[in-house]
Protein backbone atom coordinates (compact mmCIF):
# COMPACT_ATOMS: atom_id res chain seq x y z
CA UNK A 1 0.00 0.00 0.00
CA UNK A 2 3.02 2.48 1.02
CA UNK A 3 5.44 1.18 -1.63
CA UNK A 4 5.01 4.41 -3.59
CA UNK A 5 6.17 6.40 -0.54
CA UNK A 6 9.36 7.79 -0.11
CA UNK A 7 10.23 9.97 3.07
CA UNK A 8 12.34 12.81 1.46
CA UNK A 9 9.03 13.36 -0.61
CA UNK A 10 6.84 13.06 2.07
CA UNK A 11 9.05 15.58 3.55
CA UNK A 12 9.37 18.05 0.74
CA UNK A 13 6.21 17.89 -0.44
CA UNK A 14 4.42 18.81 3.14
CA UNK A 15 7.63 21.10 4.02
CA UNK A 16 6.30 23.46 0.44
CA UNK A 17 2.49 23.11 1.68
CA UNK A 18 3.17 24.29 5.41
CA UNK A 19 5.09 27.34 4.46
CA UNK A 20 2.91 28.45 1.05
CA UNK A 21 -0.05 28.04 2.94
CA UNK A 22 1.52 30.34 6.05
CA UNK A 23 2.39 33.01 3.34
CA UNK A 24 -1.07 32.33 1.47
CA UNK A 25 -2.97 32.87 5.32
CA UNK A 26 -0.62 36.22 6.73
CA UNK A 27 -1.00 37.60 3.24
CA UNK A 28 -4.89 37.62 3.51
CA UNK A 29 -4.16 39.35 7.33
CA UNK A 30 -1.87 41.66 5.98
CA UNK A 31 -4.47 42.90 3.23
CA UNK A 32 -6.87 43.31 5.97
CA UNK A 33 -5.21 44.85 8.41
CA UNK A 34 -3.64 47.45 5.28
CA UNK A 35 -7.56 48.08 4.95
CA UNK A 36 -7.85 48.65 8.55
CA UNK A 37 -9.16 45.78 10.06
CA UNK A 38 -6.63 44.46 12.64
CA UNK A 39 -9.01 41.11 13.47
CA UNK A 40 -6.60 39.09 12.14
CA UNK A 41 -3.31 40.64 13.41
CA UNK A 42 -4.91 40.40 16.93
CA UNK A 43 -5.22 37.03 16.78
CA UNK A 44 -1.56 36.13 15.52
CA UNK A 45 -3.05 35.40 11.92
CA UNK A 46 -0.18 38.35 10.20
CA UNK A 47 2.29 35.65 11.18
CA UNK A 48 4.26 33.07 9.14
CA UNK A 49 4.51 30.50 11.93
CA UNK A 50 2.34 27.71 10.46
CA UNK A 51 1.36 26.61 13.94
CA UNK A 52 -0.96 29.94 13.83
CA UNK A 53 -2.86 28.54 10.35
CA UNK A 54 -3.13 24.69 10.83
CA UNK A 55 -6.78 23.79 10.37
CA UNK A 56 -6.37 19.42 11.26
CA UNK A 57 -8.77 18.38 8.45
CA UNK A 58 -7.36 20.55 5.51
CA UNK A 59 -3.43 20.80 6.59
CA UNK A 60 -3.13 17.62 8.47
CA UNK A 61 -5.34 14.40 7.13
CA UNK A 62 -6.44 15.56 3.86
CA UNK A 63 -2.91 16.61 2.62
CA UNK A 64 -1.27 13.73 4.03
CA UNK A 65 -4.38 11.52 3.13
CA UNK A 66 -3.03 12.80 -0.81
CA UNK A 67 0.49 11.53 -0.21
CA UNK A 68 -0.08 8.45 1.30
CA UNK A 69 -2.99 7.12 -0.96
CA UNK A 70 -1.43 8.45 -4.24
CA UNK A 71 -4.61 10.92 -4.88
CA UNK A 72 -4.43 15.16 -5.46
CA UNK A 73 -2.03 16.41 -2.92
CA UNK A 74 -3.58 19.72 -2.01
CA UNK A 75 -4.51 21.00 1.53
CA UNK A 76 -6.05 24.31 3.39
CA UNK A 77 -5.63 26.33 6.64
CA UNK A 78 -8.22 27.95 8.85
CA UNK A 79 -9.51 30.95 7.21
CA UNK A 80 -7.87 34.06 8.16
CA UNK A 81 -11.04 36.38 10.06
CA UNK A 82 -12.23 39.83 8.93
CA UNK A 83 -14.77 42.44 10.33
CA UNK A 84 -15.37 44.37 7.07
CA UNK A 85 -17.27 46.81 9.44
CA UNK A 86 -13.78 48.20 10.28
CA UNK A 87 -12.11 48.41 6.82
CA UNK A 88 -11.14 52.04 5.79
CA UNK A 89 -14.42 54.24 4.10
CA UNK A 90 -12.18 54.62 0.77
CA UNK A 91 -12.64 51.48 -0.46
CA UNK A 92 -16.58 50.05 -0.96
CA UNK A 93 -16.91 47.25 2.11
CA UNK A 94 -17.16 44.50 -0.88
CA UNK A 95 -14.39 45.64 -2.77
CA UNK A 96 -12.10 45.66 0.07
CA UNK A 97 -13.53 42.06 0.71
CA UNK A 98 -12.29 40.98 -2.37
CA UNK A 99 -9.07 42.16 -1.97
CA UNK A 100 -8.57 40.48 1.34
CA UNK A 101 -9.85 37.25 -0.58
CA UNK A 102 -7.63 38.03 -3.45
CA UNK A 103 -4.71 38.32 -1.70
CA UNK A 104 -3.96 34.89 -0.83
CA UNK A 105 -3.93 33.55 -4.39
CA UNK A 106 -1.53 36.91 -5.65
CA UNK A 107 0.71 35.88 -2.57
CA UNK A 108 1.45 32.37 -4.11
CA UNK A 109 1.31 33.48 -7.94
CA UNK A 110 4.40 36.25 -6.29
CA UNK A 111 5.82 32.97 -4.87
CA UNK A 112 6.13 30.62 -7.51
CA UNK A 113 7.59 33.48 -9.66
CA UNK A 114 10.62 34.60 -7.00
CA UNK A 115 10.88 30.65 -6.70
CA UNK A 116 11.49 29.38 -10.36
CA UNK A 117 14.08 32.67 -10.72
CA UNK A 118 15.87 31.03 -8.32
CA UNK A 119 15.62 27.93 -8.86
CA UNK A 120 16.88 28.87 -13.04
CA UNK A 121 19.41 30.77 -11.72
CA UNK A 122 21.09 28.58 -9.00
CA UNK A 123 20.53 25.80 -12.27
CA UNK A 124 22.33 28.15 -14.71
CA UNK A 125 25.48 29.28 -12.89
CA UNK A 126 25.97 25.26 -11.80
CA UNK A 127 25.40 22.73 -15.41
CA UNK A 128 26.59 24.02 -18.31
CA UNK A 129 24.56 22.43 -20.75
CA UNK A 130 21.59 24.61 -21.83
CA UNK A 131 19.74 21.47 -22.43
CA UNK A 132 20.91 19.55 -19.19
CA UNK A 133 19.82 22.74 -17.67
CA UNK A 134 16.08 22.31 -18.35
CA UNK A 135 16.61 19.05 -18.04
CA UNK A 136 17.28 19.40 -14.01
CA UNK A 137 14.72 22.01 -13.81
CA UNK A 138 12.10 19.23 -14.93
CA UNK A 139 13.39 16.81 -12.79
CA UNK A 140 13.01 19.19 -9.40
CA UNK A 141 9.36 18.87 -10.28
CA UNK A 142 8.93 15.55 -10.04
CA UNK A 143 9.90 15.58 -6.87
CA UNK A 144 13.94 13.79 -4.79
CA UNK A 145 13.93 10.35 -6.04
CA UNK A 146 13.82 11.35 -9.80
CA UNK A 147 16.25 13.98 -8.83
CA UNK A 148 18.29 10.79 -7.25
CA UNK A 149 18.12 8.57 -9.83
CA UNK A 150 20.24 11.30 -11.90
CA UNK A 151 23.26 10.89 -9.40
CA UNK A 152 22.96 13.97 -7.49
CA UNK A 153 24.59 14.27 -4.14
CA UNK A 154 21.61 14.34 -1.61
CA UNK A 155 22.22 18.04 -0.78
CA UNK A 156 21.28 19.20 -3.88
CA UNK A 157 18.42 16.65 -4.72
CA UNK A 158 16.76 17.54 -1.12
CA UNK A 159 17.14 21.36 -2.17
CA UNK A 160 16.63 21.36 -6.09
CA UNK A 161 13.28 19.25 -4.96
CA UNK A 162 11.99 21.86 -2.65
CA UNK A 163 12.99 24.28 -4.88
CA UNK A 164 10.78 22.86 -7.60
CA UNK A 165 8.17 21.35 -4.62
CA UNK A 166 7.63 24.99 -3.93
CA UNK A 167 7.24 26.10 -7.66
CA UNK A 168 4.66 23.68 -8.18
CA UNK A 169 2.42 23.86 -4.84
CA UNK A 170 2.49 27.91 -4.88
CA UNK A 171 0.73 27.49 -8.79
CA UNK A 172 -1.51 24.56 -7.49
CA UNK A 173 -2.50 26.66 -4.57
CA UNK A 174 -3.00 29.77 -6.43
CA UNK A 175 -5.37 27.64 -8.86
CA UNK A 176 -7.44 25.72 -6.08
CA UNK A 177 -8.18 29.02 -4.35
CA UNK A 178 -9.34 30.86 -6.87
CA UNK A 179 -12.18 28.01 -7.68
CA UNK A 180 -15.29 30.11 -7.09
CA UNK A 181 -17.03 27.50 -4.25
CA UNK A 182 -17.91 28.41 -1.19
CA UNK A 183 -15.18 29.68 1.00
CA UNK A 184 -12.23 29.50 -1.45
CA UNK A 185 -10.63 32.90 -2.42
CA UNK A 186 -12.54 33.02 -5.57
CA UNK A 187 -15.93 32.82 -4.22
CA UNK A 188 -15.06 36.21 -2.33
CA UNK A 189 -13.20 37.52 -5.44
CA UNK A 190 -16.61 36.88 -7.28
CA UNK A 191 -18.38 38.80 -4.59
CA UNK A 192 -16.61 41.97 -4.86
CA UNK A 193 -17.89 42.24 -8.62
CA UNK A 194 -21.45 41.16 -8.42
CA UNK A 195 -24.17 43.32 -8.47
CA UNK A 196 -25.14 44.55 -4.92
CA UNK A 197 -28.67 42.85 -5.15
CA UNK A 198 -27.64 39.21 -6.17
CA UNK A 199 -25.60 38.83 -2.80
CA UNK A 200 -27.65 38.40 -0.01
CA UNK A 201 -28.73 34.86 -2.52
CA UNK A 202 -25.36 34.87 -3.26
CA UNK A 203 -24.35 35.01 0.41
CA UNK A 204 -26.93 32.44 1.38
CA UNK A 205 -25.52 29.47 -1.19
CA UNK A 206 -22.01 30.11 -0.24
CA UNK A 207 -21.92 30.15 3.41
CA UNK A 208 -24.83 27.02 2.97
CA UNK A 209 -24.43 24.11 5.16
CA UNK A 210 -24.21 21.80 2.55
CA UNK A 211 -21.04 23.62 0.73
CA UNK A 212 -18.38 22.14 2.36
CA UNK A 213 -19.70 18.66 2.09
CA UNK A 214 -20.08 19.04 -1.76
CA UNK A 215 -16.92 20.47 -1.76
CA UNK A 216 -15.52 17.70 -0.09
CA UNK A 217 -16.88 15.33 -2.32
CA UNK A 218 -15.48 17.09 -5.36
CA UNK A 219 -11.92 16.61 -3.91
CA UNK A 220 -12.20 13.26 -3.04
CA UNK A 221 -14.33 12.10 -6.56
CA UNK A 222 -11.34 13.90 -8.81
CA UNK A 223 -13.95 16.58 -9.87
CA UNK A 224 -12.10 19.61 -8.69
CA UNK A 225 -8.31 17.49 -10.09
CA UNK A 226 -10.37 17.28 -13.34
CA UNK A 227 -11.14 20.72 -13.71
CA UNK A 228 -7.30 21.99 -12.14
CA UNK A 229 -5.65 19.36 -14.60
CA UNK A 230 -5.84 22.29 -17.68
CA UNK A 231 -5.94 25.10 -15.38
CA UNK A 232 -2.10 23.52 -14.23
CA UNK A 233 -1.16 23.17 -17.29
CA UNK A 234 -2.29 26.79 -18.63
CA UNK A 235 -0.13 28.29 -16.06
CA UNK A 236 2.79 26.31 -16.58
CA UNK A 237 2.92 26.89 -20.61
CA UNK A 238 3.30 30.55 -19.30
CA UNK A 239 6.27 30.16 -17.18
CA UNK A 240 8.03 27.68 -19.18
CA UNK A 241 9.38 30.31 -21.54
CA UNK A 242 9.85 32.34 -18.51
CA UNK A 243 12.16 29.83 -17.05
CA UNK A 244 13.93 28.60 -20.47
CA UNK A 245 14.87 32.47 -20.79
CA UNK A 246 16.32 32.25 -17.52
CA UNK A 247 17.82 28.99 -17.97
CA UNK A 248 19.78 30.02 -21.39
CA UNK A 249 18.34 26.98 -22.37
Amino acid sequence: MFEHLSLPTVLVSYTSLLFSLSVHEASHASMAYVLGDDTAARQGRMSLNPVAHIDPLGTVVFPLMGLILGGFFIGWAKPVPFNPVNFTRKVRMKTSGALVSVAGPASNVLLSFIFLAVMCLSIRFSTPDGEGRWQLLKASMQGPDTLANMGLPMGRVLLLSLGGALVYMNVLLAAFNMLPLGPLDGAGVLRGVLPDRWLPRYDFYRYHRFTMPILFLLLLTGVVSFFLTPVLGFLFWILTPIARFILGA
